[in-house]
């Protein structure tokens, strides 16, 4: 059976929500788009953060000394750090990523030469490093973070594979050791990619974000271009990081500004729900859409039920993707949740129908017909166990039910059909807090099982 988005804990037929762990889940197949900020080490309340960002500008600051006294091995130590495939964050579609080339290497270091006040003192942020260098950015930062402080990702991730039972295997990994200032290779035991045998390392959720929080862009908007950026002067990237050479001490103002600002830096969540209000104006929308094709009616039903869904069921079942298919040159829209049997009818679908992920199809007709049905029944036959959900406008007519039926009499398969008015409920409850939406669709779960055969 395929697996839409994979993830390591799907491989490994371990159903844990995101929700209820303390890292962020990996992927088998691509990067997650989030990024370490050291910042949320540096104004973390945990005294084991605060050292963990100690020794992570402790080392970066060392390599620039140590290129002052031209020892060129620390050239190749932070090549090596630009790029730590292990943590599997950033936007790379194949797990892997390229270092920085030597040229870069060296303008990084050439600050330590340049800046009178980094020669003497160093850095305490250095992702303001990307306030001076050409093409370094959240991706850069994050990963040159991980590979200084890695000793103590290894020790992470083993503890938290123990908690959740995540197979661990004997594998060799590279890290920057601290006290001999150099990179030292060991054979730990650490989960592993099924796919490219390389392997993972866990990151705490509270350490990242989608940009950090000392950024060119921030840098740009709210302090060079109000107060330094001349009237009619064109803002070039490279002349502003030239600019920022020869005037550390604004820069240095910018970084304070910055640190004031530190209660506004708070870690991004791997994914958010829709505000109820949102919610609602949804669901209002979809309520008031004609069925069919009428003004583009079928892509706004599906552009507002995609989030709403997505909102309503987090967190009992995880969000992978919306996808578009063509079958029969009809198209069709799926929307792929993670089943992470995180209740008990969950558990049920999962082991009686071999449900790892639940496929949501959405079909803005009139009247639901056979041939629909058919198109998700074949469409499992592929890809997915043997349940689905149709969302539509309306309650099928008889003929459709007999025909949902027989097909769990002669195939074991489950199609559960919710309608608008189902839809009004779950956003009664989602809007209540009292109960959740995925109870809605508990409730059709078992009024299906009811119309069984015994």
């Amino acid at each position: 059976m395929n697996i839409i988005r994979p993830r390591l804990n799907d491989f490994f037929d371990l159903p844990f929500r995101q929700e209820d762990v303390d890292f962020i889940i990996p992927y088998i197949d691509e990067d997650i788009p989030f990024y370490i900020d050291p910042f949320l080490l540096w104004k973390s309340p945990s005294q084991q953060d605060n050292s963990l960002h100690l020794n992570l500008i402790n080392s970066f600051n060392f390599l620039g000394h140590q290129y002052l006294k031209r020892d060129n091995d620390c050239i190749d130590i932070l090549i090596n750090c630009s790029e730590c495939n292990e943590i599997g964050l950033g936007t790379s579609k194949l797990k892997t990523g390229k270092r920085i080339g030597q040229k870069t290497a060296n303008e990084i270091l050439n600050l330590y030469k340049d800046i009178p006040q980094i020669t003497k003192s160093g850095f305490l942020h250095f992702e303001e490093i990307q306030l001076f260098v050409d093409n370094i950015a959240e991706d850069r930062i994050s990963d040159i973070t991980a590979n200084f402080i890695k000793s103590f990702l290894i020790d992470y991730t083993i503890d938290q594979c123990e908690k959740v039972n995540i197979p661990i295997e004997k594998i060799e990994i590279d890290y920057f050791d601290i006290k001999t200032n150099k990179f030292i290779i060991e054979n730990v035991f650490l989960p592993i990619n099924p796919k490219t045998k390389t392997p993972i390392l866990f990151v705490p959720k509270r350490w990242i974000r989608q940009k950090t929080f000392i950024n060119y862009e921030s840098y740009f908007k709210e302090y060079y271009s109000p107060l330094i950026l001349k009237e009619g002067e064109k803002p070039e990237r490279v002349k502003i990081l030239n600019f920022n050479r020869y005037n550390y001490d604004l820069v240095q103002t910018y970084i304070k500004i910055r640190e004031r600002k530190q209660a506004d830096c708070k870690n991004d969540p791997l994914f958010k729900q829709i505000p109820i209000l949102s919610a609602k104006r949804k669901l209002d929308t979809i309520i008031k859409l004609p069925t069919g094709k009428t003004n583009n009616a079928d892509k706004e039903y599906e552009y507002s039920l995609c989030p709403l869904l997505a909102s309503m069921l987090y967190p009992h079942l995880d969000f992978a993707q919306e996808q578009s298919r063509t079958d029969s040159g009809v198209s069709i829209r799926d929307l792929i949740f993670y089943n992470n049997c995180s209740e008990g009818f969950l558990k049920e679908i999962y082991t009686t129908y071999q449900c790892k992920q639940m496929v949501f199809e959405l079909k803005n007709v009139k009247e639901l017909n056979n041939d629909h049905v058919d198109q998700v029944n074949r469409y499992l036959k592929d890809t997915f166990g043997k349940f689905a959900i149709i969302f539509t406008r309306n309650e099928p007519p008889r003929k459709v039910v007999k025909n949902i039926i027989d097909l769990w009499s002669g195939q074991r398969k489950c199609i559960l059909v919710l309608t608008d008015a189902d839809l009004k409920l779950m956003c009664q409850v989602y809007e209540s807090k009292n109960r959740t939406p995925i109870e809605v669709i508990k409730k059709k779960f078992i009024e299906f099982n009811r119309l069984l055969p015994s």
